[in-house]
This record gives C-alpha cells, sequence and structure tokens, in this order.
C-alpha cells in the first residue's frame, strides 16, 4: 500500500497510512494507549501522541538538566515537513 505523496498535509492520510508512516520511522505503537508512540535513535529518545488536532513530541531528557523538550505540529503540515522536523531530534 503506498502513501499519499510526502508533500500530502498530514490530515489528507488516514490513519492506517500515519501508523504505517510512524513504523516505517522506527516507531513502536504503545498497545495500551494506542495514540501513543515511542522512537529512539542514538541520540536521542521521544514520545509522540497523536492528539486530536495535532501530534505532540516529548523528546526525553534531551534539554538542560535534562529536562524534556516538547514540541506540538498541526496536522496541516506536510508528512515531509513533519518528517523532517520531528525525526531530526529536539
Amino acid at each position: 500500500m503506498a502513501l499519499p505523496s510526502a508533500a500530502t498535509p498530514l490530515y489528507n492520510h488516514p490513519l492506517p497510512d500515519i501508523e504505517i508512516w510512524l513504523r516505517q520511522q522506527g516507531c513502536t505503537q504503545d498497545s495500551d494507549e494506542l495514540h501513543s508512540w515511542h522512537v529512539v535513535r542514538p541520540r536521542w529518545e521521544a514520545e509522540i501522541v497523536l492528539e486530536t488536532d495535532c501530534i505532540v513530541v516529548r523528546y526525553i531528557s534531551a534539554g538542560a538538566d535534562e529536562k524534556d523538550i516538547q514540541r506540538v505540529f498541526k496536522y496541516s503540515l506536510s508528512r515531509q515537513d513533519l518528517e523532517e522536523a520531528i525525526f531530526s531530534g529536539p
């Protein structure tokens, strides 16, 4: 199954396509909270939460004094823009 064009806003992706995209990025879905995902990269890790009107990304212990950094992204951004913003790290 092919995903919509990377230039397509995420709000035009069906939920199963968003889930496929997250898996392709190495994310794992929380089995209890299906809207919550986790990703680990060599230099950082993050929790990604699919809210009703936005994606909330919490980079764990990535800030000063090991504090979390939280960013919020609207679904109106393209999948490519979101991929670059989220997966480039904090």
